[in-house]
């Protein structure tokens, strides 16, 4: 739910003479408005007096969204785009233009005014990778272009973001900081702000040189399992690596303080062979193996075999974002899991779809993360 902020007043004084000539503006951003209450002499005494708050809807949300609150939608995600709209009170994304022309060149107009606006633009960069990336960049530039007050790129999905080390510990050198580059393209191309959703690695948020809003879907995530799942008291949350511990340790909190496993996976220096340890007891409870995304689910399989192997009653596979490379189908949809939770950061395409595939919505989770930005209410998601 949100919390309404009531009607506030505040006083303030400019010369009236320089109200006359216009060289004081009183400006009052967004729906804000300025009236002339008393003059004391050759002062004006003016009050700033706010609108009222859209009025909530009962299933939260909003029942209309303020004029000056603009949601544009890339190509790559229109379902989800639509759902963060509805939220926000829109019946749909505002109109924009984009088209490629014959050579493949990407074209982005605005169709209405935004001028003065909080334009907040949602796009994964998603497959095709490249070519939504672009398109992001083209419409946060036709934004700042048309006097937009602040541009907010809105990313459910940010490619490029596990390219965010200039070397390993396989001592790998003179790679691209993609990472870094990306967070650079968009910044430079005008964006006042970043929401981004679970990016690979948290401490990429730094490389942006302007506020950054990462939200988690652990809350959608968790809230499926407390509801779908029955005896919660025999599931026990699994790590599939060493550095996915702090995240499978928040979902294990989150899920009333459940157990925590984890799959320690090494290279045998003298075979070359992956060697796979498990630390933790997994038999006859129902291993939930966590992930940020499921790209060619290579991680994912090989633990879930490993909790097989192990005595695991159920095997489930939880992660934020659906990559599915053409590899990972073939894997997710094998049997090995009872059940493959994703949420919609990433549309998942009927071809790509499978019996255990659940996808499970973050929109009210974005939406209300822009109405907050919005509002510049406190970020609490």
């Amino acid at each position: 739910m949100f919390l309404q902020r009531p009607s506030s007043k505040v006083l303030f004084t400019c010369s009236t003479a320089a109200v006359a000539d216009g060289r004081s503006r009183l400006s009052a951003k967004r729906t804000n408005r300025a009236t002339c209450c008393s003059k004391r002499g050759n002062t004006a005494v003016w009050c700033l007096q706010s609108a009222e708050p859209p009025a909530l809807a009962p299933s939260g949300g909003v029942f209309f969204a303020p004029a000056k609150l603009k949601l544009f939608a890339g190509s790559s995600n229109k379902e989800l785009a639509f759902g963060v709209a509805r939220y926000l009170g829109k019946e749909g994304p505002d109109e924009l233009i984009c088209k490629n022309f014959a050579d493949g060149e990407k074209y982005v107009r605005l169709v209405q005014s935004v001028r003065g606006c909080n334009v907040f633009i949602l796009q994964s960069t998603c497959q095709p990778v490249n070519e939504n990336l672009i398109e992001l960049l083209l419409m946060i530039d036709a934004c700042r272009r048309a006097h937009a007050f602040q541009i907010i790129a809105v990313i459910p999905y940010s490619a490029y973001a596990r390219a965010d080390r200039i070397f390993d510990l396989d001592s790998k050198r003179r790679e691209a900081l993609t990472s870094k580059l990306v967070a650079n393209l968009i910044c430079e191309s005008g964006a006042d702000r970043v929401i981004l959703v679970d990016i690979h690695s948290p401490q990429s948020c730094g490389f942006f040189d302007i506020p950054v809003e990462h939200i988690y879907a652990s809350p959608v995530l968790v809230d499926y399992v407390q509801t779908c799942l029955e005896n919660l008291g025999n599931i026990i949350i699994v790590s599939p690596d060493i550095g996915g511990v702090a995240r499978a340790r928040a979902y294990a909190k989150a899920l009333g303080d459940a157990p925590l496993a984890i799959v320690d996976k090494r290279r045998d220096s003298r075979t070359k062979h992956e060697v796979m340890n498990l630390v933790g007891d997994v038999a006859g409870k129902v291993a939930i193996v966590v992930d940020d995304m499921i790209d060619t689910a290579a991680t994912v399989y090989s633990a879930g075999q490993l909790l097989r192997s192990s005595g695991a009653a159920k095997v489930l596979t939880l992660a934020t974002h659906a990559v599915f490379s053409e590899v990972a189908l073939k894997r997710v949809s094998s049997g090995l899991f009872e059940e493959v939770i994703v949420t919609d950061t990433v549309p998942v395409p009927p071809e790509k779809q499978f019996p255990q595939l659940r996808v499970v919505s973050c929109a009210n989770l974005i939406g209300e993360a822009i109405w907050r930005v919005h509002e510049e209410t406190a970020h609490a998601l």
